[in-house]
């Protein structure tokens, strides 16, 4: 999970975009102010991903960005603004940012943006052992032995290659596996589980896919 940093002057946009992070499990580090977000962003801490208005109270947002990455902080910054025209856009980029998002926004395409941004910086998660995925065939293969896995089965079981060794939530396995607001049960995903684990068992591999009751699985 990432560390995010988030700049709002709103302080209800700033609520909601807070709740939303961390009940995505993500760590968030607020400011309400550009002084305040060079004092809590920068270069000594330790950041995948920042959230800056620009339109801030005491600064524009796009100065405090070329401020920060002025002080060596160098995480991907997503503009959140109401400035949205074409021309605001490329000063935005131009003042060092990687993303931009117009307001009024939907959270759940923030969250899909700023997991993206977060992920750029971090390095390659090494291979699993033993695992090979086939997308054209939708099979996972140890060795010479395959085994051929359901469309859905192979969005699962690749969540959870991606970060080896991690505890993925449930909700993020859920998310790779089905279109956006799909109604899936407790039971169901479980059921998959399940599954998957039994088809890991037929190809002899030696990693164990384990349940972390109450936040998600890992594969080990």
């Amino acid at each position: 999970m990432a560390t995010v940093g988030v700049c709002e002057d709103d302080p209800a946009i700033r609520r909601v975009v807070s709740q939303a992070l961390e009940l995505t499990g993500h760590t968030v580090v607020t400011a309400h102010t550009g002084a305040e977000a060079l004092k809590r962003f920068g270069s000594g801490t330790a950041l995948d991903a920042i959230v800056l208005d620009i339109g801030l109270p005491d600064a524009d947002g796009r100065d405090v960005c070329q401020a920060l990455r002025s002080a060596g902080q160098s995480a991907p910054v997503l503009f959140l603004t109401a400035l949205g025209a074409v021309h605001d856009r490329l000063s935005g980029f131009s003042a060092g940012a990687d993303d931009y998002l117009p307001k009024p926004f939907d959270v759940k395409e923030l969250i899909a943006r700023v997991e993206a941004l977060s992920r750029r910086g971090r390095p390659a998660p090494p291979p699993v052992p033993g695992i090979v995925l086939d997308p054209a065939r939708h099979s996972v293969r140890h060795g010479d032995t395959e085994v051929m896995l359901s469309p859905t089965e192979f969005r699962m079981l690749a969540a959870l290659t991606s970060r080896p060794g991690e505890v993925v939530r449930r909700q993020a396995v859920v998310a790779a596996a089905w279109p956006d607001g799909a109604k899936v049960s407790e039971n169901t995903v479980d059921s998959y589980i399940r599954r998957i684990r039994g088809k890991l068992r037929e190809i002899d591999t030696p990693v164990t896919l384990r349940t972390v009751r109450g936040v998600g699985f890992t594969l080990r």
